[in-house]
């Protein structure tokens, strides 16, 4: 998918993109059964009114976010902070519902192309001034300008009638053949800013989804305009639209959040009770393990892999809470790279590793082995899209030795027995959860292939953009869904997708994504299908685990609730005392 921050080209002049990774690049997870506990706290109106300490509570989500321009962000945890500041159309409650946000739901015509908006009476922005249906078109075209370069910029708009003109029309090699119109986009704000329409060139089903995205927030355009990326840098030109604002700021140490006293939208106010939301931005999770064990924070995402076996799991009565979400790890290798041209290397790299180890012994069960790239919990017409895959079988079988022996004799047939003449490759990865762990095991598994490998530990802040702009052999990546369609994860892998590490393309690949937009469910389906079929038989990534995320959260923390798209939602937090 992609998000961007469409720099106003027509309106302000083409801003420099801020890079950033979200819905995939999530650190930590695990693979038992869900711990609801901390969800089902949220926030009723029973507890709220209880004894809770107004004055605020502290959280470790992860380290300095990259940007928190909705548009650029790609990362769950720059979008942990985006769905606390910022409010979409519509919202995903805690429920899983979509459900009012910034506007009613939509009134969507019989054949499912108009899509109208009514906005909520009484909009502001956190600086005070009227925010209308006008500021919804404005950011919807900012979307799709290919200055702003969204990463989820076709995964969110590109369904709305006009696109291709706004995009400027790219042929097959992705140039453009047309001068890029991002007004051309089909999205019209009613002259009193009362109503939204949009008009979609093919039926979408899960439309409403994506309106409830942190990439599909407002931003307000005076802003933008009069200060290019750094609006979003600094709690002076940061103007938000959703319960919290950023009030203090400290990069790399703390992001402070205010209740935003002119906040009107779908979340219930009575709920929103602590006047502020510290977040850590921490990356060491022994850091944010002190921080905890302190009292200093109340809940921490990145638990230190070697303390998990002498924590309490929430459902036996401790803080160490586990809850699915629907997202994978994978490994992408720069198919730009000489080293990873032919496909029966790719596979004998995939083939050669034990993935039930990997999530059993180096992850200590807390993600599970996969076989897929789309894995379990996403739906179809006929069910479970990862029971339908590949005729029921999984990709790659989970009898090790039979693939190691095949990986060894796919190598010998690419011309490199033993791993004799194939070069030295360089692993990427941020230090973080498993990710060190993993390479290291993956410098063992190929090293028995005869393959020799290095690790390059990055910091987060220069990992995501060496990634996203190839400068890497090999590298640890995931992604976890926004929405439950399985062509959230699979588009990932199409030539133009922003969020194509890989730079993988195959034409019919692509060809299978663009017949998937229909509307009939089952013809989208089946060339989802196809699409994931081609993807694994060319092997353009390897999937390696699914995730689950896991963290320590105190007892005195309520109201907060785990999404299985791996967000915390704060808005109704607040400490019992």
């Amino acid at each position: 998918m992609k998000m961007k921050n469409v720099a106003a080209v027509a309106m302000a002049g083409c801003m420099a993109a801020s890079l950033a990774a979200c819905g995939g690049s999530a650190s930590t997870a695990a693979s038992t059964e869900t711990s609801t506990a901390a969800s089902t706290e949220a926030a009723t109106s029973e507890a709220t009114e209880a004894t809770g300490d107004a004055a605020g509570f502290t959280v470790q989500l992860g380290p300095n976010p990259e940007t928190l321009d909705p548009a650029l962000n790609s990362s769950i945890d720059g979008a942990n902070t985006i769905i606390t500041t910022f409010e979409p159309l519509l919202l995903i409650d805690e429920n899983n519902e979509v459900v009012p946000g910034q506007a009613d739901l939509p009134e969507v015509s019989e054949d499912g192309l108009t899509w109208t908006f009514t906005m909520k009476d009484g909009l502001k922005w956190s600086d005070g001034s009227d925010l209308t249906a006008k500021d919804f078109e404005y950011s919807f075209k900012r979307l799709a300008c290919p200055d702003t370069a969204a990463p989820y910029g076709e995964t969110v708009v590109g369904m709305i009638d006009g696109y291709e003109d706004a995009i400027g029309n790219p042929d097959a090699d992705g140039n453009t053949t047309t001068d890029p119109d991002w007004d051309a986009l089909n999205v019209h704000a009613s002259e009193d800013g009362k109503t939204l329409t949009v008009q979609l060139s093919y039926p979408c089903s899960y439309f409403d989804k994506l309106c409830a995205f942190a990439a599909m927030s407002p931003v307000q355009q005076a802003t933008v305009e009069a200060n290019g990326d750094a609006w979003c840098t600094q709690p002076d030109t940061f103007v938000c639209n959703g319960p919290y604002m950023i009030s203090d700021w400290i990069p790399s140490e703390r992001i402070v959040l205010s209740k935003n006293p002119n906040y009107n939208g779908g979340w219930d106010t009575s709920k929103i009770v602590s006047d502020t939301i510290t977040l850590l931005l921490l990356e060491d999770s022994s850091a944010a393990y002190a921080a905890y064990n302190s009292g200093e924070a109340q809940l921490i995402k990145d638990v230190p892999t070697d303390e998990i076996p002498s924590l309490t799991k929430a459902e036996d009565g401790g803080d160490f809470y586990v809850d699915t979400i629907l997202g994978t790890y994978y490994v992408s290798m720069n198919l730009q790279r000489d080293a990873f041209q032919d496909a029966k290397v790719r596979k004998a790299l995939a083939l050669s590793i034990d993935r039930d180890y990997v999530a059993n012994t180096i992850m200590q069960g807390t993600y599970s082995a996969a076989s897929n790239i789309v894995g379990p919990g996403i739906v179809d017409e006929n069910g479970y899209f990862y029971d339908n895959a590949n005729g029921g079988s999984p990709y790659i079988a989970d009898d090790y030795e039979a693939n190691l022996a095949e990986a060894k004799k796919l190598l010998e047939e690419a011309g490199y027995p033993n791993g004799e003449g194939y070069p030295t490759i360089e692993y990427s990865t941020n230090d973080a959860g498993y990710h060190v762990p993993l390479a290291e095991y993956l410098q063992q598994a190929w090293g028995d292939l005869g393959i020799t490998l290095t690790i390059n530990k990055m910091e987060w802040s220069s990992f995501t953009p060496a990634r996203r702009a190839g400068e890497y052999d090999v590298a640890r990546n995931g992604w976890v869904m926004d929405y439950n369609d399985p062509s959230n994860m699979v588009e990932l892998f199409c030539t133009d997708n922003g969020n194509n590490d890989g730079k993988y393309s195959n034409p019919d690949f692509d060809a299978a994504i663009e017949g998937s937009k229909v509307a009939d469910a089952a013809e989208h389906f089946a060339q989802l299908h196809k699409a994931e079929d081609i993807l694994m038989e060319d092997m353009g990534c390897i999937p390696v685990a699914y995730y689950n995320d896991f963290w320590l959260q105190s007892p005195a923390l309520k109201g907060t609730w785990h999404s299985p798209y791996g967000y915390w939602y704060l808005q109704y937090g607040y400490i019992e005392g």
